[in-house]
């Protein structure tokens, strides 16, 4: 591998610490926009507004062929960051915790790549700066289906897709594909226990929904281990459960609220049954009724076979041998498959950990940074692939 793809670009990291210092949460990313904007302007390129926070811009190459894109989206999380440094979050309760201020930093320097090597490209390359991929479902297109649905990949059509996400657990100077599926299909898993209110000194003239929510969520525990192939991934996790209004009244009513994510959509259908079945049996076993609502969140994302090893291929001879690497499928979930689910994309981990340290700080949680040597591999690692495919 080049020596160039792991020095610190200065420009790159001081995208990326405003960004950082500056994190704005899904649907309200109006100064994010504008830096996003102001930086493409600075390029020469025209930028247009998609699903209202939305940023896309297109290069044109200077020789014929087809239309690719590349997609960063630029939303942060409801997190109080906990870690000191001279660009930490400015705004209380939020910040980049999911690494979407790289995302946005490896897209701007992309841009600034690809502007300067026009004569290189091939056809065009359309960026696309995503709001709100960190939204909870709302019934409505939000986020990426939202883009998807205005229109992003057409005019001109898009024939391909790329994007990336941090991986704080790879090294930096690794870049991750995984042969398939790469994040998780997820839903909303929601369980009412119905029983019959009473006084807690007398149980026995009611029916205790607590009682049943407990045993519900330890059979629940089944779905995986005994019901799941064990070499299907899926996941079953409740999280919360509500119940009762007082300490000494048995609780008429419980919710149950979770998660099922899985990797495959057989394996999701017969955890899906699987839990229903258990929901209702031991509810209706202890004398209670119960009901079970899956609500689908995101999609699971997977990439097109043929895309992600010419990708691959293209990186391995462009940038370095031994950049590129097997990694394993994720269980969480993002929305990236509104665009991939249209057209052939292709989804890679960067890695993004300071391979002197021993400490590993997970996405989504207060004290998550990156090694910013891998801003500049992810430029150039997009970048040649971009080239590449023309």
């Amino acid at each position: 591998m080049s020596q160039d793809s792991l020095t610190l670009d200065t420009e790159l990291v001081a995208w990326r610490r405003h960004l950082h210092a500056h994190p704005e949460l899904s649907f309200e990313e109006h100064q994010t926009a504008a830096f996003i904007e102001e930086r493409l302007a600075e390029l020469g390129l025209e930028s247009t507004r998609v699903a209202e926070t939305g940023v896309v811009a297109l290069i044109e190459g200077e020789l014929e062929g087809p239309t690719r894109a590349f997609r960063a989206d630029i939303d942060a999380l409801p997190i109080q960051e906990l870690r000191q440094s001279t660009y930490c979050s400015t705004r209380p309760g939020v910040m980049h915790a999911c690494g979407h201020d790289v995302h946005t930093t490896v897209g701007l320097g992309v841009a600034r790549e690809l502007v300067d090597r026009r004569a290189e490209l091939k056809g065009r390359v359309k960026m696309i700066f995503q709001p709100a991929e960190e939204a909870s479902p709302t019934g409505e297109p939000i986020g990426a289906e939202r883009m998807a649905v205005e229109g992003v990949l057409e005019a001109p059509e898009v024939e391909a897709i790329l994007a990336l996400h941090c991986m704080p657990t790879l090294e930096v100077g690794k870049i991750g594909y995984t042969g398939g599926p790469v994040w998780a299909a997820s839903e909303l898993v929601e369980v009412v226990i119905e029983g019959k209110k009473s006084h807690g000194a007398y149980p026995h003239e009611g029916v205790d929904a607590v009682a049943v929510a407990a045993q519900v969520i330890v059979a629940l525990q089944q779905v995986v281990s005994r019901i799941t192939d064990a070499r299907d991934a899926v996941v079953l996790s409740i999280g919360k459960l509500e119940a009762g209004n007082s300490y000494n009244i048995i609780a008429e009513r419980a919710e149950l609220t979770g998660i099922l994510r899985g990797l495959s959509a057989p394996a999701m259908e017969r955890a899906r049954a699987a839990a229903r079945q258990i929901v209702e049996g031991v509810s209706a076993a202890l004398g209670a009724r119960a009901s079970v609502r899956f609500v689908p969140g995101a999609r699971l994302t997977a990439n097109d076979p043929a895309l992600e090893a010419r990708v691959v291929r293209l990186i391995e001879e462009r940038v370095g041998e031994g950049v590129m690497v097997q990694h394993l499928p994720q269980l969480g979930a993002e929305d990236f498959a509104a665009f991939s689910t249209r057209v052939p994309a292709a989804y890679f981990f960067l890695g993004v950990k300071d391979p002197q340290s021993e400490e590993v700080h997970p996405l989504h949680t207060p004290r998550f940074d990156v090694d910013e040597r891998c801003l500049s591999l992810g430029v150039h690692a997009i970048t040649e692939a971009l080239l590449g495919l023309g």
